[in-house]
């Protein structure tokens, strides 16, 4: 596009590329094709299934993970060492089915070029594949066609083609075979068909200027490729997490090697015994995959909620988005045309309903009104169902559109006034017509009815049609056309971004059966002029709303027009209704500078992939999460960059839902505001399963620190510390992914991407929970060694008081500051439940079963035993509830 082949003369263009209107010759082809190639995308290199699965361990938490596996089968305990293994395999095989499908966009980007194509070369029609297509060839186009590689104009029938996979553009453009300006933006380029667009309407000549590669969608391809695909928040916090965990296990085991060998005399075996325990105990072997089915639990809610996550992750970051990047066609709009105003010179309707439904009534005043005391609203929307070549049509419940979108919007208009289309077609029938085309701007159609009358319909811009009137229809009698009235009445309607669509008429004597332009030349009297607009949906406005109560920005970014992007902004309640930026304000903006205005501006229109990706980009350079949501082949590189890319799943092609990382099955914008609510449901989850997990660790940490500082026989060995921590994990902190939303998850600001996944109440409370572990797991083990009971009965009581604490703090994790002494707080969640009575099973089997003793040197205990355990380890659900009503007193100001 770099030739700008849109500003320049068609006999120019033909020049360049040494062609003619007769094509060229088939000698010539086979030289161009060896020199550019086939008229196909190349494809992205794309990841073997071997080097996608082995990535899925290059995570510093897996090697501490393998590196804990390779020490416990050094210590033969190869069953634990397996359990770890698996652990790791797990994990890697649900990252790996989960996101095997990323490197399909370019596949995809395929299925959007146009398989066959109609050529003329040596001055003769013929079908052709359309890889074989090279610069220079003479396309034919027609309707239905896929436009099969760029293509400027040279002659056009009434051409429209559909480029909303490209510009976002709701209404198929009129194209015209003159130059436009070299500024043009890509929606304006008229004298443009693109690759991979699709013809609606007429018929039209062009000669390649791009083939593959070259073509508007084949940069948009190339795009893709370079677009640097962000780490998840999630990702990264635990990525620091894990970094800073694996160096301080190193530390303190290598601290506490040196202490016992040189300060305590403990011989070199026994204390590297005591730091591989330390190191195991201090590992969450189990977190991965807690985290792991987290995200897959709540990527199974979602689906119930008709978002289909492709990532895992991006469960996660939905939870942190600030920033809701939207395009407006088909995601915040019906992608439908509807009149919503009708102005006539002294008064103006507006017309209720949506899309193409014909279901709707006509206010006059912001009251209803009946259209029998209104004949020239009524002659007006006669004119526009019988001028028009459009049909309604409902299927399956859903009214669908054959033709063009703004006649289709002008059958509805006549449907809601009462009439009948087959009806009205036979009481006047078309006698002949002059189809609407780019270069006149408007359509006419003669009709006679069964009672001997005749009439002149026509319809098309303002401007145009007013040149034609010398009168206006004011009720019942006609007057002089007043055109400073119109000019200042057209102004304001346009300025509501909406479209506008002037209809006139002209009697004529049953004698005419033939139109020509001369009929039309002047005499006819204008009707009114009619607004319409791609509506926005009602579910949208609702959703747009829900999200800036959580905090959440919303930004419309779209390739349509400014004042049709402010007017949807205005009824969705984006932006301040009169600001927007364009993409040639964008253009002239510095990086720098645009991340400045970004910030301030929730509009911007004529926006091409290029701005979109550098509009991303400012965001996250402010600090915001982003998610990105779109449909066409335009929004793929943006919702690769951003943070969450959100593709429409009915209307979306092939391309943004492969380049996307959740894709939403109903094309609502309001499933993405409850896709935040459980993205903030699953990190919560996240969080508790960490502030669960975490405390045990601790506890066996440190009771291992405390028995080498004082002198004393481990109380814990690594391989029962590799059982309390799968077995809990497996059990027990599963279940806290089932927790419901908390009752503010909506109501709270986004958090910073930045925000450390151990926040200081996180990082309190597993010191102050490791501790009251440590007291009881240790203050019991010394008590049984001074009793004089073996070291077997120690730690077995050792480990089972540990458990305990686990089973009854789990209760308290259910909820951060909230009280868990409620029904909902010990009902709530049955899984809980099951979880515990499991985990007593479990627990009962270690203690009792001859071969769990055998495997874990583990004893059988007395009831009293079980009475002490139970009293000393519930003393934690007591002492967390009482930190929680201290922190809540404070909250409070009490």
């Amino acid at each position: 596009m770099q030739d700008f082949w849109y500003s320049r003369e068609a006999d120019e263009v033909l020049r360049h590329f040494g062609s003619t209107s007769e094509g060229i010759d088939t000698s010539e082809i086979k030289r161009r094709a060896e020199k550019y190639g086939p008229n196909r995308l190349t494809p992205q290199k794309r990841q073997s299934a071997v080097m996608r699965f082995l990535s899925q361990f290059n995570n510093i938490l897996i090697y501490v993970l393998l590196a804990a596996a390779v020490i416990t089968a050094l210590l033969d305990h190869w069953i634990d060492a397996w359990v770890i293994f698996g652990v790791v395999l797990v994990n890697a095989l649900i990252g790996f089915l989960q996101e095997g499908k990323a490197e399909k966009a370019m596949e995809a980007l395929k299925g959007l070029l146009s398989p066959r194509a109609m050529v003329r070369r040596n001055d003769r029609s013929m079908s052709v594949n359309a890889e074989e297509l090279v610069p220079g060839d003479i396309v034919l186009l027609q309707s239905g066609d896929k436009v099969p590689a760029d293509l400027r104009l040279l002659t056009v029938k009434d051409l429209r083609i559909d480029e909303s996979l490209l510009t976002g553009e709701s209404v198929p453009v009129g194209k015209q075979s003159s130059p436009v300006e070299r500024n043009a933006a890509l929606g304006d380029r008229k004298s443009m068909a693109f690759s991979g667009s699709l013809v609606t309407y007429g018929k039209g000549e062009g000669v390649v200027t791009g083939t593959g590669d070259d073509t508007e969608i084949g940069r948009i391809s190339s795009l893709l490729g370079t677009v640097e695909t962000l780490q998840t928040p999630l990702l990264q916090r635990i990525e620091e997490f894990a970094r800073t965990l694996t160096i301080v296990i190193l530390v303190v085991s290598t601290g506490l090697f040196a202490f016992g060998v040189l300060v305590r005399g403990y011989s070199m075996t026994e204390m590297f015994n005591a730091a591989v325990g330390l190191a195991v105990a201090a590992i969450p072997e189990g977190l991965p995959a807690i985290m792991t089915i987290t995200l897959a639990i709540g990527v199974q809610a979602m689906a119930r909620r008709r978002s289909i996550i492709r990532k895992l992750p991006a469960v996660e970051t939905l939870g942190s988005v600030s920033v809701i990047c939207s395009d407006k066609t088909g995601t915040l709009t019906r992608n439908e045309m509807t009149v919503r105003s009708v102005a006539l010179p002294a008064k103006q309707f507006q017309v209720t309903g949506s899309g193409y439904d014909p279901h709707g009534s006509f206010l006059l005043d912001e009251r209803e009104t009946d259209l029998s005391a209104h004949p020239q609203m009524r002659a007006l929307a006669h004119i526009s169902l019988l001028c028009n070549d459009a049909s309604l049509e409902k299927k399956d419940g859903i009214w669908a559109l054959t033709g063009d979108p703004t006649e289709g919007a002008l059958t509805a208009l006549g449907r809601k006034a009462g009439y009948d289309p087959e009806t009205e077609q036979r009481e006047w029938p078309r006698i002949d017509q002059i189809p609407f085309e780019s270069e006149h701007r408007f359509m006419a159609t003669l009709h006679h009815n069964h009672s001997g009358n005749a009439y002149i319909y026509l319809k098309g811009a303002p401007e145009v049609v007013m040149d034609r009137c010398s009168l206006q229809r004011n009720g019942e009698e006609d007057e002089p056309l007043d055109r400073g009235h119109w000019e200042k009445l057209l102004e304001t309607i346009a300025s509501r971004g909406e479209r506008l669509l002037a209809i006139a008429c002209k009697p004529v004597t049953t004698g005419m059966t033939s139109l020509n332009f001369s009929d039309v030349k002047g005499g006819l009297t204008l009707l009114g002029v009619t607004g319409m607009i791609d509506p926005p949906r009602d579910e949208a406005i609702a959703a747009v709303k829900r999200c800036q109560q959580a905090g959440i920005r919303v930004k419309m970014i779209t390739g349509d027009h400014a004042d049709t992007a402010k007017a949807i902004g205005r009824m969705t309640g984006i932006g301040n209704g009169t600001t927007a930026l364009t993409g040639s304000d964008i253009e002239a903006m510095s990086d720098s500078e645009l991340a400045g205005r970004v910030e301030e501006t929730d509009i911007f229109a004529r926006s091409s992939p290029e701005h979109k990706i550098r509009l991303v980009k400012a965001l996250q350079e402010k600090g915001n999460v982003v998610a990105m949501t779109g449909d066409g082949v335009n929004d793929a590189p943006a919702l690769k960059r951003a943070d969450v890319g959100i593709a429409m799943g009915q209307k979306g092609t092939e391309v943004s839902k492969e380049a996307a990382e959740m894709v939403l099955t109903d094309d609502n914008f309001a499933t993405i505001a409850s896709a935040v609510e459980q993205g903030r449901t699953v990190y919560d989850n996240l969080k508790k399963s960490i502030l669960f997990v975490l405390p045990t660790n601790g506890g066996e940490a440190l009771s291992i620190l405390f028995a080498v500082a004082l002198g004393y026989t481990l109380p814990i060995t690594a391989v029962q510390i590799l059982w309390v921590n799968m077995v809990t994990a497996v059990t027990l902190a599963l279940t806290l992914a089932f927790e419901q939303a908390e009752n503010n998850v909506m109501d709270r600001k986004p958090r910073r991407s930045d925000e450390p996944i151990l926040s200081k109440l996180i990082v309190w409370r597993i010191a102050y929970v490791s501790l009251i572990l440590l007291a009881g797991t240790f203050g019991l083990f010394l008590l049984y060694e001074q009793r004089g009971f073996s070291h077997e009965t120690a730690r077995t009581v050792a480990v089972n008081t540990l458990v305990c604490f686990e089973l009854f703090y789990l209760f308290s994790s259910r909820f951060f500051v909230e009280s868990v002494f409620s029904r909902k707080g010990f009902l709530g969640n049955p899984y809980v439940l099951y979880a515990s009575g499991i985990l007593i099973v479990l627990q009962a089997v270690f203690t009792y079963a001859p071969f769990m003793q055998h495997l874990f040197a583990s004893v059988p205990l007395g009831a009293s035993d079980w009475l002490l355990i139970v009293l000393v380890s519930s003393s934690v659900l007591f002492l967390v509830e009482l930190e929680k009503f201290l922190l809540r007193s404070r909250s409070s100001g009490h």
